[in-house]
């Protein structure tokens, strides 16, 4: 049997499996059964995975869950291509209505004891990787991508798209609706404000807030960082 056949009965078992148990509610054992047999289609789940009901998987072969993982209704996780890969450390929590997407040749990372709040939007087709103990508050987008449009000539959908990917240190935390674009890095420790736009590299332990993000001071230390001529960019 070949690798495209493969896949489609991989995929064949994914949706039997998913439609048969996805639904199932608490109080009738839904979480102890998706546990059980979503083993034979995911790439890894470790013990105590909690998964709720209205949960949609899509590419499950290629999603490593590890032990405590809670994954709540609503969420939809979707993984394309053959070289691509999510994988929730032990411990990481995603609420309500989070996107999870990764296309051809994407590696998303979400490290221990993470929390991904409601509503948040992580897509590649960059890679991403989120590290250990962060909180990412509800309706935050972590988005590893962006149109070229240099040549007004063109449609902008036909001149194609980078893919720098984005990294995002252990122990940081990202306000109500942050945007996080594409080539970014944020350092360990660092606190984003609500409705920043982050578009430019974060350093360690920095408070940052506006559109476009800016470091206004270090956490532990009382002055501003800012200077000047960063108040007049």
């Amino acid at each position: 049997m070949n690798q495209k056949s493969l896949s489609k009965v991989q995929r064949l078992k994914e949706v039997l499996l998913i439609n048969l148990l996805g639904e199932i509610p608490t109080i009738a054992f839904g979480p102890r059964l998706r546990k059980l047999f979503y083993r034979f289609i995911f790439s890894r789940i470790d013990k105590s995975v909690y998964i709720q009901n209205g949960v949609e998987f899509i590419g499950a072969s290629k999603i490593e869950l590890g032990s405590d993982v809670h994954i709540f209704k609503g969420v939809r996780i979707d993984v394309k291509g053959e070289d691509s890969r999510i994988t929730l450390e032990k411990g990481v929590a995603l609420e309500k209505d989070v996107t999870i997407g990764a296309l051809d040749n994407t590696c998303v990372q979400i490290g221990e004891g993470t929390f991904i709040g409601p509503g948040v939007c992580i897509t590649g087709p960059g890679d991403i990787t989120i590290g250990k103990r962060c909180l990412i508050a509800a309706h935050v987008g972590i988005f590893a991508n962006n149109h070229n449009f240099a040549d007004p000539t063109k449609y902008i959908a036909d001149q194609g798209i980078s893919r720098q990917g984005i990294v995002i240190g252990d122990d940081c935390w990202l306000g109500h609706n942050v945007t996080v674009l594409d080539g970014v890095t944020i350092g360990e420790g660092s606190v984003i404000g609500a409705g920043a736009v982050v578009n430019r590299d974060i350093p360690p332990y920095s408070i940052a807030v506006g559109v476009p993000a800016k470091v206004i001071k270090k956490r532990g230390m009382k002055e501003l960082v800012l200077n000047q001529q960063n108040v007049k960019e």
